[in-house]
């Protein structure tokens, strides 16, 4: 591979930087090529290339790339995969339902393997939780009655709710926390938890 320009190479990790420090996460390949007005096809020749000079470290996939000053902040830390739309017949942390990730200090999650899923609608915001936010999960694959729940239904949709065990219908009911909203009723087999919500990370509008 021809060697990459040395600016270039700069700017990308300038601007991987900046967008850890201000949002904790790292940025998507199309906003680093938007950014360094590259296509993604060439930020991927030399977010490779990077790699190999040891000027950035990178995982199993592209959103665990860590430059050197985000591995000095990220001490301490757990870098968790910000969940996206999930694909259709795909494992939820397929690597294409992965948009980013966002660092949290272990002390302030606690125990456990945590993932990021970013809430859409209106179905929780009676406890809180509006579109947009930031909901931090814990994964496991049961929960006690009354926790707020991600449920994948069929295997497909992944949806936000509290769970409840309906004995009497000898279904799963899955309750939004809207008035104006019905609680929705599963086979058991339908439904797999995939963890249950612990924090709520938000923006507040001033």
């Amino acid at each position: 591979m021809r060697s990459k320009s040395q600016e270039v190479m700069h700017a990308i990790i300038t601007y991987i930087d900046t967008k850890f420090e201000q949002e904790g996460r790292v940025p998507s390949m199309q906003e680093i090529a938007d950014r360094i007005s590259l296509s993604k096809g060439m930020v991927s020749r030399y977010i490779f290339e990077m790699a190999e000079k040891g000027l950035i470290e990178r995982g199993n996939g592209f959103y665990s790339l860590a430059t050197k000053k985000m591995k000095r902040t990220m001490q301490g830390n757990e870098s968790l995969p910000i969940i996206g739309q999930i694909a259709c017949g795909k494992p939820i942390f397929a690597e294409e339902n992965i948009e980013s990730y966002l660092s949290i200090s272990g002390s302030f999650l606690g125990a456990g393997e945590h993932f990021v899923l970013v809430a859409k609608g209106d179905s929780m915001i009676n406890v809180g939780i509006d579109d947009g936010d930031y909901v931090i999960i814990r994964k496991q694959s049961s929960a006690d009655e009354g926790k707020i729940v991600v449920a994948l239904i069929d295997n497909e949709e992944a949806t936000l709710k509290r769970y409840y065990n309906d004995k009497r219908k000898k279904k799963i009911r899955l309750h939004p926390e809207n008035d104006n909203l019905e609680d929705m009723y599963f086979d058991y087999e339908r439904i797999s938890i995939q963890g249950i919500a612990i924090k709520v990370i938000k923006n507040i509008d001033c």
